[in-house]
């Protein structure tokens, strides 16, 4: 499924995976409020709390009551498994298929790959 035909909740939360994985939002640190991630990404409050439901039915992070969500321990790595487990069962048979189609090497792939990112 393209990024663009899933469902906008799905999308936020991706955005919020990607930060807690990348350690802007680390464990311990409290998200943003509904309102103010809603406000920054223009998207709809409900939209907002329906991505932050899942990631605490998820285990992902805990509600203070009055206060706010904060990302808990071990979460990062758990994104992170679950991200990997997605990318290798969803998206690399696609990209190794058109690999194989175009007839890149593997040790193209590394030396080509590394002078791109340098």
């Amino acid at each position: 499924m393209s990024t663009a035909s899933r469902p906008v909740y799905l999308r936020l939360r991706d955005i919020i995976a990607a930060a807690i994985i990348d350690g802007r939002y680390a464990e311990g640190q409290m998200l943003p409020s509904v309102r103010a991630f809603a406000a920054e990404q223009g998207a709809n409050p409900l939209t907002v709390a329906k991505a932050y439901q899942q990631f605490q039915t998820d285990g992902l992070v805990e509600v203070q009551r009055g206060v706010g969500m904060y990302v808990v321990a071990g979460a990062a790595e758990k994104l992170r498994r679950a991200e990997r487990d997605s990318f290798l069962a969803e998206e690399w048979p696609e990209i190794r298929d058109r690999i194989d189609r175009l007839g890149i090497a593997l040790e193209q792939l590394l030396t080509e790959g590394a002078t791109e990112s340098v």
